[in-house]
């Protein structure tokens, strides 16, 4: 058996499953052959170790590429873009705002009753929407002419607590999770498209079902250096719909946004589920690449992108550099690609507590169609969930603590009492225990004495609720409101 057989999951949870499906094809029956086995999980587990050590050295490289990205634009691998978001909810918002959740072939909409302090998110309302297939394919003014007809129709359903002023124009924050290059507060241009195929490959699938799949990607490389907001603007004005979009975002801004809005100690967000990003605050005068004038606020928060992060001291094994030539972006999103994925199987299986292992067998059975696995074999998947898992979460947190660096919050000042407050989400967050666990023993582990003063915490729909405070914080009537 290769070394191949166990490896493969050196990236992913699918990686994972390769690896179980070769080692149980093998069915290990010589002790040569399992020997051989043992001796490759333990190589593994070697070179995707993360002492501490090596985690203080990835944090360290995080602060300089995060320096070096806020210096000039291109100067690090790390994007660290402007967001121009410089008012962050702060609970005195009051009325209604609405948002639009696009990122998949769903979206959604959202309405949301803001009482201030007292009455908080008094109510909201969603919708989702599913995208024709035919609209992924077609042009971009169909695909938002679409988008803008749903949203009206969720306005029309607006029930009497949601209505606004006389002379008041609707307002929506706008989730719109991929890199975009931000030009004002509710500008941008589609910098590329991160995931799935590229044009070409779709075409030449020549296979319907597929390019239904993978239709919306065609949609938005069309929009490639296109205004995202002036599309949405000319469609929701071509079907009568008096709104005003007011902040276009990402789900990371918007879980910012959301974990500030409950606790004004929250200095940073971060995504980890499919994908993985980071947004944080930071101090104006502290973005040379900034040529505005200051925000009244002295503030501004930066989308990070830090999925591209790069460094020598990632612990990447020969099997992650084979994987990442296979992938659809070489050589770009590495650090994404070794802590998030697609892990509800993987996760099942890392936390099956059965005697026999009936889930990992279940799992086995099911998704790769392998029947009749042995306890010993079954133990093996479980380690290799474990040595990937673990790898993902000591990661993550070192990227945290590199923030921390950053805004010289990792260390404890005397005198000085300070809490700091990361919002984090996404699935892999959420709902793999295992890799939460870690993550958080990991940071208490790099930050000592100074880990009494950081707190994580869970906040959810970033890019629902989160957008629709974002839209709350930088209304046109703030001033009239404030005044």
């Amino acid at each position: 058996m290769g070394k191949v057989a166990v490896c493969t999951a050196a990236v992913c949870a699918a990686a994972v499953c390769a690896a179980a499906a070769l080692v149980v094809r093998h069915r290990m029956r010589s002790s040569g052959r399992w020997a051989k086995a043992m001796a490759i999980l333990e190589e593994l587990k070697d070179k995707c170790g993360t002492p501490t050590g090596k985690l203080r050295q990835v944090a360290d490289a995080m602060a300089v590429e995060m320096h070096a990205g806020l210096a000039s634009e291109g100067g690090s691998k790390l994007k660290m873009i402007i967001s121009y978001v410089d008012n962050l909810p702060t609970g005195d918002e009051r009325g209604s705002f609405y948002a639009l959740d696009l990122g998949g072939t769903n979206f959604r909409v959202l309405r949301v009753l803001l009482g201030g302090k007292e009455k908080r998110v008094a109510k909201q309302e969603f919708e989702e929407v599913s995208i024709p297939p035919d609209l992924m394919i077609g042009t971009s003014e169909a695909l938002f002419d679409f988008i803008a007809d749903a949203l009206k129709k969720f306005v029309d359903t607006e029930g009497e607590d949601y209505h606004l002023s006389p002379g008041r124009q609707r307002e929506l924050g706008f989730t719109f999770s991929f890199p975009v290059k931000q030009t004002s507060i509710a500008s941008g241009t589609l910098v590329k498209w991160t995931k799935g195929f590229s044009i070409e490959d779709a075409v030449n699938l020549n296979c319907l079902l597929t390019i239904w799949f993978f239709g919306l990607e065609l949609f938005f490389s069309m929009l490639v250096g296109e205004d995202i907001v002036g599309e949405l603007t000319k469609s929701l004005e071509r079907v009568g719909l008096d709104m005003r979009v007011a902040a276009l975002v990402n789900d990371t801004i918007g879980t910012l946004a959301g974990g500030r809005y409950d606790n004004p100690d929250v200095i940073a967000a971060v995504i980890l589920g499919t994908g993985t990003n980071a947004a944080y605050v930071e101090r104006a005068h502290a973005i040379p690449k900034w040529h505005g004038l200051l925000p009244k606020s002295g503030e501004m928060v930066i989308n990070m992108e830090w999925g591209n992060f790069r460094s020598s001291h990632l612990p990447l094994t020969e099997y992650d550099l084979a994987m990442d030539v296979d992938s659809l972006n070489p050589g770009e999103q590495i650090y994404e690609k070794i802590i998030s994925g697609m892990t509800p199987h993987m996760s099942a299986m890392h936390h099956d507590t059965s005697s026999d292992l009936k889930v990992v067998g279940s799992k086995l059975k099911d998704i790769l169609e392998i029947s009749n696995t042995s306890l010993k074999t079954r133990k093996v998947i479980v380690e290799l969930c474990e040595i990937i898992s673990i790898r993902g979460a000591r990661l993550a947190a070192a990227g945290i603590l590199g923030v921390l660096k950053k805004l010289g919050r990792d260390t404890v000042k005397e005198g000085e009492k300070q809490s700091s407050v990361i919002a984090l989400d996404g699935g892999l967050y959420e709902h793999y225990t295992k890799f939460s666990n870690a993550l958080e023993s990991t940071l208490k582990e790099l930050l000592g004495e100074a880990s009494d003063s950081i707190v994580l915490t869970h906040s959810n729909d970033g890019s629902g609720v989160g957008a629709a405070l974002l839209a709350a914080s930088h209304s046109q009537y703030l001033e009239v409101e404030y005044s």
